[in-house]
């Protein structure tokens, strides 16, 4: 079984490749920030309240997310594996995904980080909010996840670093070089590709 979890800041192209592992891989991309966009969109109970947070470029809080991951992974297309893109993104999650896989008798098999200058982050998600239209790709609004991201998630980076988990890949080429990139980490993660 494949677990495979995807981090990097905002912009630099975690769904392109999430899409890409996902289908090689033939294991569901869990996307916690397209649940919350598909919950927005019907206006859900849960949509209403990340809209909120989101909006404002801030963290749905961890009670709600990992409530949310915890029922997808009861889901029976995880069974081979999964990839999660956009889970944990603060500490108190790695502890609460490290519960929720010990309680079902999994493990992390590699952590993928994407690393891109923060200036191609940003030219992504301008042109992204130009062809998208979402509200958390605005200008002041992608400034606050990134600040965010800096603040809550790159302590992770160096907690699965310290696991001997992490497989680093540069972020700033094209989709393919990054593609074959992420697959050559996988390799050297023992995942056969």
């Amino acid at each position: 079984m494949n677990i495979v979890v995807l981090l990097g800041p905002p912009g630099v192209g975690k769904g392109t490749q999430a899409e890409i592992i996902s289908a090689k891989l033939g294991i569901p991309a869990i996307s916690t920030g397209q649940i919350f966009r598909d919950n927005v969109e019907n206006g859900t109970e849960l949509g209403v309240l990340a809209s909120g947070y989101l909006d404002q470029g801030e963290y749905v809080p961890d009670v709600v997310t990992t409530s949310m991951v915890s029922e997808r992974l009861d889901q029976d297309d995880v069974a081979e594996g999964f990839l999660l893109d956009g889970f944990p993104r603060t500490l108190s999650q790695v502890s609460a995904l490290e519960t929720l896989l010990d309680d079902r008798g999994w493990k992390i098999t590699a952590v993928i980080s994407l690393e891109a200058p923060e200036h191609i982050a940003v030219e992504h998600m301008t042109k992204r909010a130009k062809d998208s239209g979402r509200s958390d790709d605005k200008p002041e609004v992608f400034r606050k996840r990134l600040d965010v991201y800096h603040e809550r998630t790159e302590p992770i980076v160096t907690h699965y670093q310290d696991r001997g988990l992490l497989y680093s890949v540069d972020a700033s080429g094209t989709i393919p070089e990054v593609s074959a990139n992420v697959f050559t980490q996988l390799e050297a993660a023992g995942i056969g590709v």
